[in-house]
């Protein structure tokens, strides 16, 4: 499963990263089937919240690092390099620029509803993903 991680960089801009989701963790149901899954993670707090239409934030950092679950709608995030790319619903992506100039976030024709799934300070993102060639 893949995923987009946008981060701070040396110069205190922000890039994106693309990774994948390691699902390498497997076990029996008990009734013949083989689940795989990813490395679990302790998160301290989740919340859903409505991006109004016509979100454009100027350039921000993430409050912390956290997962976003787009769950309906459209959002647009810009890193300092010019970059820009979309989540639709169904869609996640890692906020990871708590520091520099971070990132703009804009809502795309209408509101959008997000789950913002912190992660903790602790949560290394090489146990759980590795990096797209």
């Amino acid at each position: 499963m893949k995923i987009t991680r946008f981060c701070a960089t040396d110069d205190g801009g922000s890039r994106f990263e693309d990774l994948e989701i390691t699902l390498a963790n497997e076990r029996e149901d008990g009734m013949g089937h083989t689940i795989s899954f990813s490395t679990p993670f302790s998160s301290p707090n989740v919340s859903l919240v409505t991006l109004p239409a016509g979100l454009d934030q100027d350039w921000h950092g993430a409050p912390e690092r956290q997962l976003v679950f787009v769950l309906q709608g459209c959002v647009e995030v810009e890193t300092t390099d010019g970059n820009k790319r979309r989540w639709h619903k169904g869609q996640f992506f890692l906020a990871d620029d708590t520091s520099g100039q971070g990132h703009q976030t804009r809502t795309i024709n209408g509101p959008a509803l997000v789950l913002f799934n912190p992660v903790s300070a602790e949560f290394a993102v090489e146990r759980w993903t590795q990096a797209v060639e």
